[in-house]
């Protein structure tokens, strides 16, 4: 297989976690209830279009966007709605539907994806609730069906902690995942699919796309540092993302004409027993998976939906994230060190410097974490420390500055329209100040979004 570009990526760090998730993968039976969340989604404004009480098959309209009208949000199986939670402004915060045995699911018309124009494309990806899986860069909002992108990027590289591998998630998949390429090939004129340097696989049977290579530490795997460095955006431009599997959604439902909601998701972390794979549907019950992955649950521990820099944090009891693969679980960080700012063997923590003996424990051998800061807010920043871990052509420092001050125009000039706010996680974690980076950048992305548009 030929690669238009191999990427080498220098700057970053890789964090090891005890408990990744092995390489199997278990059906789960169906749970009781399924719950869609609004706030998955960045900057989304959500309009219910049904009530408590009311049946829905798979496929039918739940809510779409404000912003949007045509972007609806369906739902993954066949109930009723047992309950909307909302929260401050009667903004609605989950919509829960209670699954029943019949799973009827509406059925859409399948264009034929060789005749089909763009328009007919875009059409039936509204219509059937496909659309929320593409993504958006300005800002990494829903994508706007309305705008043409100049590319597309679907990548196979995860470096995150307990970072999920893609490969595994679609193996059994690929004539879905080749068909929902095809069909995203109509979208756009550029369409990328970034893999491992190690890859060996039959992608290359897929003709079309352009394929290219990462290596590197994390962040190399953020789609934000590929964009950069192959094609990065100028202003007015726009590029669309979207997850493997999601992909192979899209391509399942174009042979079924019914909406496709599989999810492959991974429970790992180092409290995790048996840290694996299982197949369920969007927005499954959290808990059955806990306990089939034999979660410790004796104790006080932290679930989030995603990885442990950028990921939600869910109760037990919660239910999956839209758009994630992962659900890391890490003991709650409520012991303090004795002396803890003495430098010593047994006080060392992980840290991506070469302080309190922490040097020991950043070998290949994956550690033991919690949610400990080991400190809090201060008043210094160390000149050059956020640019070791941040792979990209952007003053990450002075970027967060501008966003701080609200200085728009800065903003733009110094690269806000290249990021999302998980670009920045690495930064929360090494950075000296303990700067919340990612919430800065976020507050950042939405006043561009008001302001500019």
């Amino acid at each position: 297989m030929s690669f238009r570009y191999n990427l080498k990526i220098d700057s970053g760090a890789d964090i090891k976690i005890k408990g990744q998730a092995a390489l199997e993968c278990a059906e789960m039976p169906p749970s009781e209830t399924y719950t869609i969340k609004p706030g998955n989604f960045f900057y989304l404004n959500s309009k219910l279009l049904l009530k408590e009480g009311d049946q829905v098959k798979k496929g039918t309209p739940l809510f779409f966007d404000k912003g949007n009208p045509e972007v609806r949000f369906v739902s993954p199986i066949s109930g009723t709605i047992k309950s909307i939670i909302r929260g401050e402004r009667r903004r609605v915060l989950d919509v829960i539907v209670q699954r029943d045995e019949k799973q009827n699911a509406l059925s859409f018309n399948v264009p034929n994806i060789d005749k089909a124009s763009r328009q007919d494309i875009v059409d039936f990806l509204l219509k059937s609730g496909l659309w929320p899986y593409l993504t958006q860069r300005p800002y990494g909002i829903i994508a706007n069906p309305n705008q043409t992108p100049k590319a597309i990027y679907v990548s196979l590289i995860d470096t995150r902690p307990l970072g999920v591998n893609h490969q595994f998630i679609i193996q059994d998949k690929f004539e879905e995942f080749k068909l929902g390429i095809q069909l995203l090939s109509k979208l756009t004129d550029k369409l990328y699919i970034g893999l491992p340097s190690d890859y060996k696989g039959k992608l290359n049977s897929i003709k079309g796309p352009i394929f290219y290579t990462v290596s590197g530490p994390h962040p190399s795997g953020n789609l934000s540092v590929h964009i950069n460095h192959i094609d990065p955006l100028n202003a007015g431009e726009h590029i669309w993302t979207i997850n493997p599997e999601d992909v192979a959604n899209i391509g399942n439902s174009t042979l079924t004409g019914e909406f496709s909601a599989e999810r492959t998701i991974a429970v790992a972390g180092n409290v995790v027993h048996h840290p694996k794979y299982f197949k369920v549907t969007i927005g499954h019950e959290l808990l059955p998976l806990l306990n089939e992955a034999k979660v410790k649950m004796d104790q006080i521990n932290r679930y989030i939906n995603g990885d442990v820099l950028s990921g939600e944090f869910v109760d037990y009891e919660d239910h999956i994230g839209y758009l994630n693969n992962l659900i890391s679980v890490i003991p709650e960080g409520d012991q303090y060190r004795m002396f803890g700012w003495l430098p010593f063997h047994d006080n060392a923590v992980l840290s991506i410097s070469r302080t309190s003996f922490n040097w020991l424990q950043r070998g290949s051998k994956p550690i033991e974490v919690n949610t400990n800061l080991n400190g809090e807010e201060r008043a210094l920043v160390v000149t050059g420390e956020m640019e070791k871990v941040f792979p990209m052509d952007i003053y990450p420092l002075q970027l967060i500055k501008a966003c701080m001050v609200e200085d728009i125009e800065k903003m733009e000039a110094l690269g806000i329209f290249e990021v999302v706010p998980e670009d920045f996680g690495l930064i929360d974690f090494s950075n000296t100040s303990k700067l919340e980076a990612q919430e800065i950048i976020k507050s950042g992305l939405e006043l561009m979004i008001k302001e500019v548009g």
